[in-house]
């Protein structure tokens, strides 16, 4: 889940040794981090499984879609990895790329099925997280719903209010989100982005007509 995520990723994805080590299944995780295709390759035509994961349940695919490896991913996609699988913290492949920025990765991953709107934190919520409006926009552009709910009935736009990022405010503003929502602490967009003292946004809010 988002709120856990900065925990995941200090855990998971932590700057790996460059040297392999000696478990075969952790030289696998090396090499998927450290962006060593061939090295995968020869691993899983020795018998490695595709679907390895790291102790979060980080499979490679996952690590592939976070640190960017295009190449990496788009190999194991053709292996058959599993492009729904989640980590301990409930983050897809998609997701992380969508947090991370990665639009081509993003997009690779949509075009082999992965999911736009799963219930709960979606790859949009992500993206509208950190900031990224060239990935907020394809995801739109490829179907994402504007106003999905998290769990805690969050919408990307009150995501992106938060942390005071004009570009996503406005490109969601420009695909008609409902400005009244509210999740379970009776917050909205614009009350987010007045309590962390967003004010470019809190006008780009009540521009578009948010009230309290």
């Amino acid at each position: 889940m988002l709120h856990k995520f900065f925990f995941a990723a200090a855990l998971a994805f932590a700057a790996a040794t460059q040297a392999f080590a000696q478990d075969p299944l952790e030289d696998l995780l090396v090499a998927a981090r450290a962006n060593d295709v061939e090295r995968v390759r020869t691993m899983l035509a020795q018998g490695m499984d595709p679907d390895t994961a790291d102790r979060q349940g980080n499979t490679l695919l996952l690590i592939a879609a976070f640190e960017g490896h295009f190449e990496l991913a788009r190999y194991l996609l053709a292996q058959r990895a599993r492009l729904r699988a989640r980590n301990a913290f409930g983050d897809s492949p998609l997701m992380l790329a969508a947090l991370k920025g990665h639009v081509e990765m993003v997009r690779l991953l949509a075009a082999h099925g992965g999911e736009l709107n799963p219930s709960g934190w979606t790859p949009l919520h992500y993206c509208a997280w950190s900031g990224h409006t060239d990935v907020c926009r394809l995801l739109l552009d490829l179907g994402a719903q504007v106003d999905a709910k998290s769990p805690n009935g969050t919408s990307p736009l009150m995501m992106a209010a938060r942390q005071g990022h004009t570009g996503v405010v406005e490109l969601l503003l420009g695909r008609k989100p409902n400005l009244g929502v509210r999740n379970d602490a009776n917050a909205t967009a614009l009350s987010w982005a007045r309590q962390y003292d967003q004010a470019e946004v809190v006008r780009l809010l009540e521009r578009a007509g948010a009230r309290e």
